[in-house]
């Protein structure tokens, strides 16, 4: 089943700037086979469901292997059956509307 998530990461008990963590998380996600876009505050993630959550669980070991004490983490996702759809249908749906 495919799957698109809006992911979250933050790691806690590392200062104020997340970046090279975040960054970290990206090439982690990388190493996988889904599609990402990464935006202001989180990452879409587009894949079938195993791969997905796969990824998301070795951000967090990569994370903690950092020395990373805590991390929390909020995922918004949807599945559909009824027909395949991509994160780019998605926004050309919402946009289409805007004209």
């Amino acid at each position: 089943m495919r799957v698109i998530a809006d992911l979250c990461v933050v790691p806690l008990g590392v200062g104020v700037s997340l970046s090279k963590y975040i960054a970290e998380c990206q090439k982690v996600l990388e190493e996988f086979e889904i599609k990402t876009t990464l935006h202001a505050y989180g990452t879409n993630l587009e894949g079938e469901w195993d791969e997905v959550f796969l990824a998301i669980r070795a951000c967090h070991e990569r994370l903690h292997g950092m020395e990373v004490p805590r991390v929390s983490t909020t995922l918004k996702f949807g599945t559909r059956i009824d027909r395949d759809q991509s994160m780019q249908d998605k926004v050309e749906s919402v946009e289409s509307h805007r004209q």
